[in-house]
């Protein structure tokens, strides 16, 4: 799993439908469904997808299996945005700082 991976799942809309769901709180495939354009094995082939690049972790509850988003792989993601981020901001306090002098 690497952040290649995270940017890949999450280049689809209804993929990032699906995980902004599950981040706001756990959620069953139906539940999930219920409030989706797509169909139920849709949403199943959907969170496959998330759980491989590491972005959801499931959980049985009896028969059924509830989704939720993974921290870490968020967190993943977010070191190698806020790396870019960093070096963004240095070039543009550099060039500021240059064209003050």
């Amino acid at each position: 799993m690497t952040y290649e991976d995270a940017f890949s799942a999450l280049g689809d809309s209804t993929r990032r439908q699906v995980f902004e769901a599950v981040s706001d709180r756990p959620r069953a495939v139906g539940e999930l469904a219920a409030g989706m354009p797509v169909s139920r094995p849709a949403v199943s082939q959907h969170l496959k997808v998330l759980s491989d690049a590491g972005l959801v972790v499931c959980r049985t509850e009896g028969t059924r299996r509830i989704y939720a988003a993974r921290p870490e792989g968020l967190a993943e993601l977010r070191a190698w945005l806020d790396r870019y981020w960093s070096d963004v901001l240095e070039r543009y306090a550099a060039e500021v700082n240059e064209e003050k002098e």
